[in-house]
């Protein structure tokens, strides 16, 4: 793991619509650590799935403006990991989604 992480990497898998229609592409989304590079997520995946990943994306989700009542204030930003596996290979947590 790198040293701008502390913790664990990956924080929880996303199951949206979206992530539903790229395990079609053997492709699996989660949210990660904020100081997660490519490297930690891939060798995290690796270890708590036990596949093999071929590729991984990470992007940047920008805060977003929000209000509630008379208070305008904005949503965190966080991190998002899209980790593509080989066509042989799977993630059983996502297959009952």
């Amino acid at each position: 793991m790198g040293d701008a992480v502390t913790g664990d990497v990956i924080v929880k898998p996303l199951v949206t619509e979206k992530s539903n229609d790229q395990r079609k592409h053997h492709k699996y989304a989660f949210r990660v650590h904020s100081g997660a590079t490519k490297r930690d997520v891939r060798e995290e995946v690796a270890r708590l799935f036990n596949v093999k990943p071929v590729k991984c994306n990470i992007i940047t989700v920008s805060r977003k403006p929000k209000r509630l009542r008379f208070r305008s204030g904005y949503t965190a930003s966080w991190k998002k990991a899209i980790v593509t596996l080989s066509a042989d290979q799977t993630i059983s947590i996502f297959e009952g989604a």
